[in-house]
């Protein structure tokens, strides 16, 4: 699934300094820190920025995965992390000169360091596919699908080699992009949204009217951050076995409950529902109306006639096979438009700079406003051009790197050989480049796009009988790791370019944050999921990993073809697929005629979701824009200070009681209560029962 990275974004002005006296001249952002020394490039990169971004990437890693296991929605972090970084340097300089020990003073410079960090460790959390691609290698998973659960098919999984292939195939696409890094940043000027609207906070926290602002809002985070993780202890009370505690209270009754609608308490996705845009979440909710309301009863009574009445509930043979393959529809749909139009945008822009550089460069001579370099700029160049990163460095690191992974990948999955990888690292770096591209115009990062192209490539060629379902993920996740990695470095280089961090800095803080994320994401995977919550991946289970049965089946797909599917189920989808190419089209219609109903159209790709999930977690999240909206209506500009930490510290703090809650369940340690909900029928055959 592509992840949506919105941001706050704005001009390249920089921010607002406040109302000035009469006659005094408004600073700029750049002018503010004019006379601050910037640290050369290797004193950004400080040891404690490395033990907090180590401290934080484990942290975002169990927030990533636990959304990843979930829903797959993963909101933006980059903001979250910046906050989170200051936050800890902060206490950590308040600590030690309570000792009477002297700090080095605490730059933007290493605050956006730390960014860098923590968002590429959670950023392996996500491209490491241990809630889709991974873990549809699976038997767990291939018994669900029912379909090419044989021997060369599946793959068991083992920490050994999760770290092997993650540290294999994730540093390549750092990489790929680097050489690139002064034509997306300083030539084509691309915003990066997400990126940009980071380097404002950080240089927002870092000036003396920041500071202020930056000191409340990590008071707000911290509350929340305590009231989330009690919230969680509090839960954990009531649920010693399954269907107990408040995840399963029947909100609108338990019929609806039947159906997946309830609010489950989630500190979490109220949280999350606070950062994602209100369409996202109205989209959701659309979503979950239409199958779990309409679709999915009327299918019901078409069972015996569509599908077999005697197959299981999870058989892609039934009515499971319906709910998967509407949802891949409306996915692949979504990914398609947009991988068609982020691809054409991308060369339409280059081609219009080059024919604008060529105009330039025929009317040299004259001079017009637009022409004028602010002093930022010239500033903001001047530095992000001062530490090189040379061409031959990154072409052959690139090159070293393929080879090793071309030789070691095979020894992991025997399905692939070693030209079907070489195959994947000649296009790798076009197709990073577009990602790159794609999201410095419009935040949005394709990365699960092309993962399935991969997919369908390379599971067709090897095909079913070689093992093709486990060569097309194993694929799938090559591909993944180094278009998504390329993105994220491009978004830190436009972080840095406007904090005045060096591109050595950020490189090698990107490298070390994808080596914590290497080593840290299997761990917590394995052992604070997979091994700890053993129906992690069944429907109906605390972790669904709903993608995980939704890559096999692209994988099936793409190696068996369409033939084992239940009958309309083909139709359907196709329907399915056309709609979601149409809601993106008629979006772009009305944004190029500047229609304000644009903002009303649904994303086809938010509404995939709750097809195969329910609507519980939309319910949790449609909660958090409700006191967002609420919270605007009051007061905007307070609202988009505060809102961010207060569902940063909900998150967190959810997230972070799932580590002991996982370590309790090693232990086996259950809760002592259930809390559970029977109809007054169920309650009083129970009465009865007992009583006799």
């Amino acid at each position: 699934m592509a992840t949506r990275r919105s941001g706050r974004g704005g001009g390249d002005d920089g921010i607002e300094t406040g109302k000035l006296r009469d006659g005094e001249k408004e600073l700029s952002i750049e002018e503010i820190f004019e006379q601050k020394e910037v640290p050369a490039w290797t004193d950004q990169l400080t040891v404690r920025s490395m033990v907090v971004s180590l401290a934080l990437g484990f942290l975002f890693c169990f927030i990533v995965m636990k959304l990843n296991l979930t829903t797959g929605i993963i909101p933006s972090l980059n903001v979250a992390a910046g906050l989170l970084g200051f936050f800890f340097i902060k206490v950590w300089t308040t600590v030690l000169g309570k000792f009477g020990i002297q700090s080095k003073p605490f730059t933007r410079q290493e605050n956006t360091v730390i960014q860098t960090c923590v968002v590429a460790s959670s950023g392996i959390a996500f491209s490491s596919g241990y809630a889709s691609y991974i873990l549809g290698m699976t038997e767990k998973v291939a018994k669900q699908a029912e379909e090419g659960n044989t021997a060369n098919n599946v793959k068991e999984l083992s920490l050994g080699w999760m770290i092997g292939f993650v540290l294999l195939v994730s540093f390549l696409g750092l990489f790929s992009i680097v050489p690139l890094r002064k034509i997306m940043i300083l030539d084509y000027k691309l915003t990066y949204p997400s990126g940009t609207a980071t380097a404002y906070l950080i240089n927002s926290f870092h000036t003396p009217k920041g500071a202020l602002i930056a000191k409340e809002q990590i008071k707000c985070l911290f509350k929340w951050f305590s009231a989330s993780f009690l919230w969680g202890f509090f839960q954990w009370f009531y649920t010693a076995s399954d269907d107990c505690g408040f995840t399963s209270f029947p909100t609108f009754g338990l019929e609806a409950y039947a159906r997946k609608f309830y609010f489950d308490f989630s500190a979490t996705y109220v949280g999350v529902g606070m950062i994602c845009p209100y369409i996202i979440n109205l989209s959701m909710l659309s979503g979950a109306v239409i199958s779990w309301g309409i679709m999915w009863p009327i299918i019901e009574t078409k069972k015996g006639l569509w599908y077999g009445a005697d197959l299981k509930s999870s058989s892609l043979r039934g009515e499971q096979g319906y709910k998967v393959f509407v949802a891949i529809a409306l996915i692949l749909g979504d990914g398609l438009y947009h991988f068609i139009v982020v691809l054409s945008k991308t060369f339409y822009f280059m081609a219009k700079t080059l024919l604008k550089k060529d105009s330039v460069q025929v009317t040299e001579g004259t001079s017009s406003d637009d022409d004028i370099v602010s002093f930022d700029d010239k500033r903001r160049t001047e530095f992000f051009l001062k530490d090189q990163i040379s061409m031959k460095f990154a072409m052959g690191g690139y090159i070293v790197l393929a080879i090793i992974s071309i030789i070691a990948v095979p020894f992991i999955f025997t399905q692939l050989e070693w030209y079907h990888i070489l195959c994947i690292y000649i296009f790798a770096p076009i197709l990073a480049f577009c990602n790159s591209y794609g999201c410095g115009l419009s935040d949005w990062s394709l990365a699960s796009t092309y993962g399935k192209l991969a997919i369908f490539a390379i599971g067709a060629w090897v095909g079913m009988d070689h093992g093709g379902v486990v060569a097309g993920l194993a694929a799938c996740g090559i591909m993944m790791s180094i278009v998504s990695t390329a993105s994220d470095l491009m978004q830190d280089f436009k972080t840095g370019y406007l904090t005045l961090s060096s591109p050595r800095s950020m490189f090698i803080s990107q490298v070390f944050g994808t080596f914590m994320g290497c080593i840290l994401s299997p761990l917590v995977f394995y052992l604070f999921f997979y091994k700890a919550f053993p129906t992690l991946g069944e429907e109906g289970s605390s972790y669904p990993a709903p993608y995980g049965l939704i890559y096999r089946g692209i994988a099936l797909i793409g190696t068996e073809g369409t033939s084992a599917l239940p009958e309309n189920c083909l139709l359907i989808s196709a329907v399915f697929f056309a709609v979601a190419i149409a809601l993106d089209a008629l979006k772009e219609v009305l944004v190029q005629t500047n229609s304000k109903w644009h903002k009303f159209i649904p994303s086809p790709m938010a509404m995939a979701i709750p097809f195969f999930l329910g609507g519980y977690f939309v319910i949790d999240m449609c909660v958090g824009s409700l006191i967002r909206f609420v919270y605007e209506l009051k007061n905007k500009a307070e609202a988009d200070l505060f809102v961010p930490a207060v569902a940063s510290g909900m998150i967190c703090g959810d997230s972070l009681w799932g580590l002991p809650a996982a370590v309790l369940s090693l232990l086996n340690v259950k809760p002592p209560l259930c809390m559970k909900f029977l109809s007054r029928g169920v309650n009083d055959k129970v009465d009865t029962f007992l009583s006799g």
